[in-house]
């Protein structure tokens, strides 16, 4: 009986995403080794980590898009050399093998931050983010209405291909 009870428990936790300290997709928490640029960080434990509904300008293309160099600093100084939490959702990896995460920094979500600033647009590809969505897209609409960040700087704005 006691282990028919174990069992249950376990099957419970596992359902409700909770249990074991590491999540389901990965750490639930690590330092950041390196910011790579506004939406994306190397753990010290080697994990490459993607915001979740977030997609920031990229520094690295051509010339670089408008907005990547500031989207990539701001980012930087929340969390390059800082302990984060990561809370996955409900698709643990992109197709190019990256951790999909909320990632926050003392209490703050990274992911809400650079949306809210303007620093990067929503990105959702299913079913990443799904139960998020809609609040991160009200937060780039007022983003977008205040004309902070991207949308007031970029014209076209980079991030909404």
């Amino acid at each position: 009986m006691r282990a028919l009870m174990k069992c249950a428990l376990a099957c419970l936790l596992a359902a409700c995403g909770g249990g074991d300290a590491e999540g389901s997709c990965g750490p639930a928490s690590g330092r950041v080794a390196e910011v790579l640029d506004g939406d994306t960080v190397v753990l010290e434990s080697g994990e490459r980590v993607r915001y979740l509904l977030a997609d920031a300008p990229e520094r690295t293309s051509a010339g670089g898009d408008c907005f990547g160099p500031e989207a990539h600093a701001f980012n930087r100084g929340l969390v390059e050399g800082r302990r984060v939490a990561l809370t996955y959702g409900e698709a643990c990896e992109d197709r190019f093998g990256r951790l999909l995460a909320y990632v926050s920094v003392e209490g703050r979500e990274v992911n809400t931050l650079l949306v809210e600033r303007g620093h990067a647009c929503v990105l959702h590809v299913p079913p990443a983010g799904r139960s998020r969505r809609a609040e991160f897209q009200a937060l780039e609409a007022q983003a977008r209405l205040a004309r902070r960040g991207v949308w007031g700087a970029c014209a076209p704005v980079p991030c909404q291909r």
